[in-house]
């Protein structure tokens, strides 16, 4: 592990201000316009925000110090396999603008669990919503320890200390700034994150010749993409990747309250599609820059490995080494990097806690409480700093959960699958009742818990590695053969097919419960013949809307 490699005054200089630069920006929205004393504006920027800020911040809210750390490892130890994902995420846009984003925008509710009382009832609500807190809670988790890596790495800094001064710092910034202020760092840190990674690309490419970083990445194995096997055992296959990353992003975009949440800060639903539609090539440029970094960073330690001569301790770790390793000579390099990854997660978690007060107030305090409407703005600020030392308690066992990436992807597919499927039934069938779903949800989510954690697990197989060429006299490990098929198959399975098997089995569970055990849908116990068109998605409601005309005509 690389200890003693403490930042120099250049290094702090830059770091210093560009976390001021993130604070100002904080600070300014929250001493202009209504001063952050609406729920309206704290959490929804008044719904006027512009498309640019909104698209940037769509991207980086969930792919920040993750995607820059895990993904470069990924490329690096497993290869660029990864980078397939994008076209699972391309799909994800026309689905989303199409078939969920107008029914969200056409209730302009808050909270995105408001739908599912309004759908089915106020117990899928309550469930629902809880789910989605758990998800956040452990993903941020997963956030805050990314940039402690990044601290202890470079400085040497404790680990416990590193997440500690992160955390405190993330609480602080999440309860000053209102959703104005994150959609405007988000930019900021946008372009540090892909100047940190472009950074990385343009030293390797120095240092061994761009045409030289794709040449050894072949003769190292890392450009495979010709994996189409069809065994879910597979950890990356074309098939995982575009058919499990589409089901996990389309979580994420089309249902999730975090994202929803932003896209509801435009004024007209053909704003928010723009939004999402230009939110894609960014995402997808730092993706690809991500992977060839991982590339690059492999070009340079292709004949010494740093995680097998016991430089570091953890794959995740392997950006940062070449940073302030390879990268030292370059004055302020080091503090440019670790300032883009900080500000990258500050942003993340800073929305994350903006979108859950909002989750909290309206979807449990709200309902249980008779709050005076002048203490609403405050009692949200105060959830935000409560979830705020939640991430930072959580953020101690993220380090039990293996990569970042893996991580990161593996909550959000034991989760967001089976929400998707909830949402998924409310808009596009109308058969479906609330016993059902709160059925299909919570053994979903069982199911998809129970394949993501349970243990023992294979243990996962990298790509040779060398340490032929590093100074001291190393030999490297020699990893034993094996024997997969010993393990439990349901834990042999990709961690990018969770989402999937959650998603159809909520849709099964919840269609044959809600056909076997009927009950009365919300419309018919408020003594209605026909259900809202507005709360399905625009092709059922067209259809609803047609028949509402006959009956009328015929009536």
């Amino acid at each position: 592990m690389v200890r003693g490699l403490v930042f120099g005054v250049t290094d702090y200089i830059i770091m210093a201000a560009t976390m001021v630069s993130s604070v100002l920006i904080g600070v300014y929205f929250r001493f202009s316009g209504g001063k952050q004393k609406t729920n309206e504006e704290y959490l929804l920027a008044d719904r006027n925000m512009s498309i640019f800020p909104v698209a940037i911040s769509l991207m980086a809210s969930f792919m920040s110090a993750i995607s820059i750390l895990g993904g470069s490892a990924e490329n690096y130890y497993y290869g660029m396999q990864f980078v397939v994902i994008n076209i699972g995420v391309f799909l994800v846009m026309p689905i989303t603008c199409q078939f969920y984003l107008p029914v969200f925008f056409g209730l302009q509710k808050t909270s995105t669990y408001e739908y599912l009382e309004l759908r089915f009832g106020p117990n899928i609500r309550l469930l629902a919503s809880f789910t989605y807190t758990l998800q956040m809670l452990l993903y941020n988790g997963v956030v805050l320890y990314a940039p402690a890596i990044v601290l202890e790495s470079v400085t040497g800094l404790d680990r416990f200390i590193s997440i500690l001064v992160v955390g405190l710092a993330c609480t602080f910034y999440s309860t000053l700034g209102g959703m104005k202020a994150v959609l405007f760092t988000d930019v900021l840190q946008s372009f540090l994150m892909l100047g940190a990674v472009i950074s990385v690309i343009i030293f390797a490419s120095v240092q061994v010749g761009f045409d030289k970083i794709l040449t050894l990445a072949k003769e190292g194995g890392r450009l495979n993409f010709s994996n189409f096997s069809i065994d879910p055992t597979v950890r990356h296959t074309w098939w995982s990747l575009v058919i499990g990353g589409f089901i996990t992003n389309l979580s994420l975009y089309a249902v999730n309250h975090t994202q929803v949440q932003r896209i509801l800060t435009v004024s007209t639903l053909s704003r928010a599609k723009q939004c999402l539609w230009w939110s894609w090539p960014v995402l997808s440029i730092l993706s690809l820059c991500t992977c060839i970094s991982g590339l690059a960073i492999y070009a340079v330690y292709k004949d010494c490995d740093p995680l097998a001569a016991g430089a570091i301790i953890t794959t995740d770790q392997i950006m940062p080494y070449c940073v302030v390793n390879a990268m030292r000579v370059v004055p302020g390099l080091a503090g440019l990097f670790v300032a883009g990854i900080f500000s990258a997660s500050l942003s993340t978690i800073s929305a994350s806690c903006n979108a859950l007060a909002a989750v909290s107030l309206f979807d449990y305090v709200g309902r249980w409480c008779n709050v005076n409407p002048s203490h609403v703005p405050w009692l949200t600020k105060l959830a935000a700093c409560t979830f705020g030392l939640l991430f930072l308690a959580l953020a101690f066992l993220a380090q039990f959960l293996g990569g970042l990436l893996q991580a990161a992807l593996t909550i959000f597919g034991a989760v967001g699958g089976p929400l998707l499927g909830v949402f998924t039934l409310g808009m596009f069938t109308t058969y479906a009742n609330e016993k059902g779903t709160s059925v299909g949800l919570l053994t979903g989510m069982a199911l998809t818990l129970w394949i993501s954690f349970g243990y023992p697990r294979p243990p996962t197989l990298k790509l040779p590695i060398s340490v032929e060429g590093c100074p001291l006299n190393i030999t490297a490990r020699i990893i034993p053969e094996i024997d997969a098929s010993k393990y439990f198959y349901m834990y042999r399975i990709s961690y990018m097919w969770t989402s999937t098997i959650g998603f159809i089995w909520v849709l099964v569970i919840g269609s044959v419960v809600s056909l076997l055990w009927r009950q009365q849908q919300p419309w018919q116990k408020a003594g209605k013949s026909h259900p809202d068109p507005e709360l399905f998605t625009p092709i059922l409601a067209n259809i609803l809307k047609k028949k509402n005309n006959q009956k009328k005509s015929l009536q």
